[in-house]
């Protein structure tokens, strides 16, 4: 059972997930025992995570852990239908395609949830707030699920905090080896492969706005920084703000900064960052993008309202010309640029965040009736398992205690 756009297109696919296997080594590990201990087994897994090739080896390995799964993509324009096809070959229900509509897209989400899930793999809540709300009738299936992103533990947060929260949720997004990798060096390497693939324009000697400074900003801006850029931070939040300064960026508000960028990134899960008043103050020919979950932190609603022209420049960039005679530029509809424009992070980066989420599924699954309906982090164990397992693969050992040492690290008394 499946809903794609062509699954002729399954080879080129087939090739995109072998490759990434060869740099997944953390989770070629998790297919061999998962292939042994079958702990997915007579399990129905519901997965909503951008649907490229890193996503598809994940689906692959779950399946090869038991389970019935149906997969879709969490992102309209980060779906490759090459890698849908090819999903669909290797046994998979899979519902997704490039483009599709806000009704297509919300016929996939259901149809991904209809079999009625036992574990929900989500990025950005999409298959939560369903569960929530229109597909109610399914919760009692539902053991719990693990949440990607940094915009989908916003909204869980949100219902945890209003004791509406119907099952056990883990926070992917706030593990060591998540956040600390995946937010930072995977966010700021691919949005910048997604911005250069798509404007083909220079970086250094140009000015670059960064909106927000958590873990995603941090990686972005640093990664601008090293391309030549000169880096402008906004923020909400007067700590990260310093720290900002502190990591000799220059800080002020989204007024003044949109006077002064060449290119523009929203990374803070808000709406309306970047909006009207902004547009008609930047320099002609300002590069827009957005690395957050949703397309509502550069005002496409404003955007689309103001211009007196739009024209599509180049592929995956919109040109709106202002009535003061400016045109102003958005990447990828102002979706998540490193993925409606690129690839997504690296291979060996969400080797480490898909760990993460696959032993958090299986979690969900051995303590089943035993966690409580509320937003959980990730055992420390599991965190370990992942970066002990990297540092195997990068041929690095570290020091242990001794007996000795722990005692003393875990004593009061000199």
């Amino acid at each position: 059972m499946y809903s794609i756009r062509d699954i002729n297109l399954k080879e080129e696919g087939l090739r995109k997930i072998d490759w990434v296997r060869s740099n997944m080594p953390i989770l070629n590990e998790l297919e061999r025992l998962f292939i042994k201990e079958q702990p997915f087994k007579g399990i129905k897994v519901s997965l909503s995570i951008h649907l490229e090739a890193k996503t598809a080896y994940l689906a692959t390995i779950i399946k090869a852990g038991g389970a019935k799964i149906r997969v879709t993509g969490s992102n309209p324009l980060s779906t490759q239908d090459d890698i849908a096809a090819a999903l669909v070959s290797l046994g998979l229900e899979v519902f997704a395609w490039y483009d599709a509509t806000e009704e297509e897209y919300g016929t996939h989400l259901r149809s991904v949830l209809e079999f009625g899930p036992n574990v929900v793999i989500d990025d950005g809540g999409d298959l939560v707030s369903l569960l929530h709300t229109e597909m109610t009738d399914l919760l009692p299936e539902v053991y719990g699920g693990c949440e990607e992103t940094t915009t989908g533990i916003v909204r869980l947060n949100a219902l945890d905090r209003e004791n509406r929260l119907k099952f056990p949720m883990m926070s992917v997004n706030d593990a060591d080896c998540k956040h600390l990798f995946d937010n930072r060096y995977g966010t700021g390497q691919s949005v910048w492969d997604g911005i250069l693939r798509t404007t083909n324009l220079v970086i250094a000697g140009k000015t670059v706005v960064v909106a927000g400074y958590g873990w995603c900003s941090k990686g972005i801006a640093m990664r601008a920084k090293g391309l030549g850029a000169s880096v402008i931070i906004t923020e909400i939040d007067p700590v990260k703000a310093i720290e900002a300064v502190m990591d000799g960026f220059a800080v002020m508000n989204m007024d003044e900064a949109s006077y002064l960028g060449d290119f523009f990134v929203t990374a803070t899960g808000c709406k309306d960052v970047i909006t009207e008043k902004h547009f008609y103050q930047m320099k002609e020919g300002a590069i827009l993008s957005n690395a957050g979950h949703f397309n509502v932190e550069v005002s496409y609603a404003d955007l689309e309202r103001i211009a007196v022209k739009i024209t599509n420049r180049r592929k995956n960039i919109t040109g709106y010309l202002l009535s003061n005679g400016k045109t102003v530029n958005l990447l990828g509809e102002g979706r998540l640029v490193n993925l409606t424009c690129a690839d997504g992070h690296p291979a060996e980066i969400m080797d480490m965040s898909f760990a993460i989420q696959a032993l958090c599924a299986k979690y969900i699954v051995e303590q089943k009736g035993k966690l409580s309906n509320h937003v959980h982090k990730v055992p420390k164990e599991i965190d370990e398992f992942v970066a002990l397992f990297k540092l195997k693969s990068l041929g690095i050992t570290i020091d242990t205690l001794t007996e000795e040492q722990h005692e003393y690290m875990n004593s009061w008394e000199l």
